[in-house]
């Protein structure tokens, strides 16, 4: 029999998608066949499953934690803004259309039906399925089409822990305040309440956690210290609080334009993983004055995000670094921004824009995404700074809508190997190495094109090369494990286990 249980927060960012993952790790250390589940997820931060569908990286990692492969299942809907008001929905890992937030308000019932039987066949084939909510359950403005908190709980007919975030704040508030806006049958759903990110001595915060269990009948089952563990962290909350600012002096410094729309940060974390790297995100010119490398990642609006770049002088603070001779690399729509032109009547319906001009690519948009894992193998005569990279193989994924078709002279900077055996020259280089463009996310997860990046970067510094490989898949597990021993030292999670044994659906 499939036990179950919802993790739901207080509110965004609170450590919802951390600590389901550790307990993806703890049950699958404990012999349980685990997965996590998501119904409805929004974020910039997407992977792709081996059979090509798109889902959030928070569902990937977890699946990770749980020592599966990823399965779109775990995230039947995923919700990718586009500007304030819009997103893209992609159901089922595929695009389904772009909707504003009232019209996806209104059309959240019909999805209903789908959501219960994606997570009913998950449920067939796993002993414990692990779920997220987003937000808080307290938004009762949407509680009447709600198909991600209380809504998905009675759909599971699960019990549901809730966390709250005591690093921000009024924790005891956010706790009682959100039970009191629960309704009856909602709060007896809420079996234990978990305080996360805690500094200092817990001996202090004993007498509110008492006074807290006596007012809201709700035991808390544990206070989560404030953990430095690297995982993979949700999109924009992760930039505003300033993502990788607690590594220390290193040689080698990153810079990566912080875009508004920016999409798969991820794919700098086997970056930031390396010893001697400081990976800084940037949003003014002076920022770049001390990069080694300078990165435009991806977007999910590459013409607003490419004329952000120039109202805020980071454009031209980046061509003159270029000229300066500091190498720029571009990934998915930062690739795109490097090239001569980019024409757009899908994404942002901007029409056509000149490019930075660095390389000599057009780019047009069309309608149907590509979303595909995807072997490749740089070409075996890169230049300058990168001719230690050449010929290596590489892997990663893409999920792009644009084309981008490269000029007469300019080079191919690799060869992408797809799982239907077609192949497909893929990104630009310029002449001296200096520009380096690709659709493929995931590239820096190839432990030896990392470092042989990173090394070569320690060359032009007059630094000799550092004589190390870093795992990447070994690091991420290794995080999930310092995860897992923390959450067993510090949250009861025998009576978690307990809980899910005994849980009883309460009449509504």
């Amino acid at each position: 029999m499939t036990q179950a249980i919802m993790i739901q927060g207080t509110a965004s960012d609170v450590g919802k998608s951390v600590l389901v993952a550790g307990l993806c790790r703890i049950f699958h250390q404990d012999g349980l066949k685990t997965a996590p589940f998501k119904s409805q997820n929004m974020a910039l931060n997407s992977g792709i499953t081996p059979d090509g569908k798109e889902m959030g990286r928070a569902q990937i990692f977890q699946a990770e934690a749980a020592g599966i492969t990823p399965d779109v299942r775990m995230n039947p809907v995923l919700l990718k803004p586009t500007s304030d008001r819009k997103a893209q929905v992609v159901l089922m890992g595929k695009v389904m259309t772009d909707m504003d937030a009232v019209s996806y308000h209104d059309y959240k019932p019909r999805l209903r039906q789908q959501i219960l039987e994606v997570y009913t066949s998950l449920g067939q084939e796993y002993n414990a399925l692990v779920l997220e909510g987003a937000g808080s359950p307290a938004e009762i403005n949407l509680r009447d089409r709600d198909i991600v908190n209380m809504g998905m709980a009675e759909l599971a007919q699960c019990p549901v822990i809730l966390v709250a975030d005591i690093d921000r704040g009024g924790v005891f508030a956010s706790i009682y305040g959100t039970l009191a806006l629960l309704l009856e049958h909602e709060r007896a759903r809420v079996k234990g309440v978990i305080i996360n990110k805690f500094r200092g001595d817990v001996s202090l915060l004993m007498p509110g956690v008492k006074q807290i269990e006596d007012l809201t009948g709700v035991p808390v089952l544990g206070v989560m210290p404030w953990l430095d563990v690297d995982l993979e962290e949700e999109d924009s909350v992760a930039m505003q609080r300033g993502l990788y600012r607690h590594v220390g002096d290193r040689p080698v410094t990153i810079a990566v334009a912080q875009l508004p729309h920016l999409s798969n940060f991820t794919d700098l974390n086997a970056l930031a993983a390396q010893p001697d790297v400081r990976v800084r995100y940037v949003r003014t010119p002076e920022e770049l004055a001390d990069a080694d490398l300078i990165i435009l990642p991806g977007s999910k609006n590459t013409l607003g995000d490419l004329n952000w770049l120039r109202q805020s002088g980071l454009a031209q603070a980046l061509l003159a670094r270029h000229r300066e001779g500091t190498p720029v690399m571009g990934i998915c729509g930062g690739y795109q921004m490097l090239g001569e032109t980019i024409t757009d009547e899908i994404e942002s319906g901007l029409g056509v824009l000149p490019g930075l001009g660095l390389l000599a690519t057009d780019t047009l948009f069309a309608p149907e995404k590509t979303t595909e894992q995807t072997r490749a193998r740089l070409q075996t005569t890169l230049p300058g700074w990168l001719a230690n990279v050449s010929g290596m193989d590489i892997s990663g994924y893409e999920i792009h809508m644009g084309t981008t078709t490269r000029h007469a002279h300019c080079r191919a900077a690799l060869e992408l190997h797809r799982p239907d055996g077609s192949t497909l020259a893929d990104g630009a280089v310029s002449d001296d190495g200096l520009v380096f463009g690709t659709y493929l996310h995931g590239l820096f997860d190839s432990d030896a094109f990392t470092r042989g990046i990173v090394n070569a970067l320690r060359q032009r510094k007059g630094l000799s090369a550092l004589d190390v490989t870093v795992s990447y898949a070994d690091y991420k597990a290794q995080q999930f494990d310092i995860l897992a021993n923390a959450m067993r030292e510090h949250i009861d999670i025998e009576k978690i286990y307990q809980i899910m044994h005994d849980y009883q659906e309460p009449q509504s």
